[in-house]
């Protein structure tokens, strides 16, 4: 199973950016993606509907705002929408697909950088996203939570790292809880599990000088429950082309969806 995350920054300008093109290319059985900046009714052209794969959308209540959507080659035996609180379901942040064997989301966590309010909102987030990662650990089958977490596991995830320990995306409470989700509760940080190179980053600064140099963060992932640590075969994120700001997250699984 070819899993992959890609957070826009907007879905109209990825595609203009050739995302689609590219998408068509990669085998792919689920293609998640976030922050769409645009509605499902919008998106009713061939371009955001290629061939072969299943769409399914989730929109946030304010136009030209955030927005999920998984494309699928397999139909899924369930859609959920929304985790059951504001800050996720008003803005768009979270939709989950059920096959058989595993379940897929497509979700982002909030930027806390615009302010400190941003940021208490982003902190909230996090606590209310944890209380969802515990119930799942209840449920008798895998899953798979693909998208922009907005945080730098560790020093190795960020460029710069020692002067943005006061920058929101590495701040030692948000490090604290991602360590938590991985280590305490045992989800996988898929990603390291096959790739422990260093600069692996997927979001850079909207500035040529950071993408050129190679200076940003791992701010997407894909965490799974722990079952699946062991049929991880592959991670990469691609840079040949630029569709935003982010790049596309690809892992490969050995499992039959």
């Amino acid at each position: 199973m070819r899993v992959i995350t890609f957070n826009t920054q907007g879905i109209e300008q990825a595609a203009d950016n050739g995302f689609f093109d590219w998408m068509a290319q990669q085998d792919a059985d689920v293609v998640c993606l976030q922050n769409l900046k645009a509605k499902e009714y919008q998106l009713d052209g061939d371009r955001y509907h290629p061939e072969g794969y299943h769409a399914y959308f989730f929109d946030a209540f304010e136009d030209g705002f955030s927005g999920v959507a998984i494309y699928t080659r397999h139909l899924p035996k369930a859609i959920m929408t929304g985790l059951g609180f504001e800050q996720c379901d008003f803005n768009g942040r979270f939709i989950q697909a059920d096959f058989d064997k595993v379940s897929v989301s497509s979700m982002t966590i909030p930027s806390g950088l615009r302010s400190e309010e941003a940021q208490a909102g982003k902190m909230e987030y996090l606590e209310l996203f944890m209380g969802h990662l515990k119930k799942t650990l209840r449920k008798r089958r895998e899953f798979i939570f693909a998208g922009t977490f907005n945080i730098a596991h560790r020093p190795v995830d960020l460029s710069n790292w020692y002067v943005n320990q006061r920058v929101s995306g590495f701040l030692a409470e948000e490090r604290t809880w991602i360590e938590e989700v991985l280590d305490e509760m045992g989800y996988v940080d898929a990603f390291r599990e096959v790739n422990k190179a260093e600069r692996q980053f997927t979001w850079w600064p909207d500035y040529n000088r950071a993408w050129s140099l190679n200076e940003g963060a791992r701010l997407d992932y894909q965490i799974t429950t722990a079952n699946l640590r062991k049929v991880v075969k592959s991670a990469r994120i691609y840079r040949d082309q630029r569709f935003s700001e982010h790049a596309p997250l690809t892992i490969d699984y050995d499992i039959d969806i």
